[in-house]
């Protein structure tokens, strides 16, 4: 397998299943989290200029990113720690990365390429023709695995928990996103099985958000 450095990204050349190792986090940023608080709002609207990784990177930190390597804690909390959610990326317009389907592996702040090819119409039309999700220039779809909480928590609490996690998540980009000047805003009604066939997900892994993310 062929690897190459390009402007301090890892890319494993081969294509399906191609590893691309994220730029390095910011742990601060340009403005003071009240200011990011006060000015979160929902965007709909974005710039035609493309997201870069090193915006895609921080974005998915703060989303689900390790905040704390020796316990292995992440950016939003989770019901006993047990950590339900998964992130995939549909990319269309970001610098570095072609067009395609990507899950984020957690632990390693690595994108793995699932398919290739833009899907942004595709998930647009899934979520109801909504034009912002085929707008923007990539969307991170947030997915459930409920079984990994209701095996503490019973199948009749879990889910709740499991959502109250995908609001904590999708705030922590709201707020990430502010500060680095790229709007999203949280999309919800969308037809769940097409979803899932686009982002070619596991079976146990139920898309519950849509969050498009654009320069403002």
């Amino acid at each position: 397998m062929k690897k190459m450095i390009f402007l301090g990204v890892l890319i494993m050349n081969n294509q399906i299943g191609q590893i691309i190792t994220l730029p390095s986090i910011k742990e601060s940023g340009s403005i003071p989290v009240e200011k990011a608080i006060n000015d979160r709002r929902s965007v709909r609207s974005y710039k035609k200029e493309p997201l870069t990784l090193q915006d895609l990177s921080q974005l998915l930190w703060a989303a689900q990113g390790i905040t704390d390597k020796s316990r292995v804690l992440r950016a939003a909390p989770s019901a006993g720690a047990l950590y339900p959610l998964e992130l995939y990326v549909v990319a269309g317009d970001v610098k570095d990365l072609e067009p395609g389907v990507y899950k984020y592996t957690i632990g390693k702040h690595e994108l793995t390429k699932i398919c290739d090819g833009d899907k942004r119409n595709q998930l647009m039309k899934a979520a109801l023709s909504q034009s912002w999700v085929g707008s923007a220039p990539a969307s991170i779809i947030i997915c459930g695995i409920y079984e990994r909480t209701s095996r503490k928590y019973g199948r009749q609490r879990a889910p709740q928990y499991v959502h109250i996690e995908v609001g904590a998540v999708a705030e922590n980009v709201y707020l990430q996103g502010r500060a680095l000047n790229i709007g999203t805003v949280f999309v919800g009604a969308f037809d769940d099985a097409q979803i899932q066939k686009i982002i070619e997900a596991q079976s146990d892994e139920k898309p519950l958000a849509i969050l498009p993310l654009g320069k403002i």
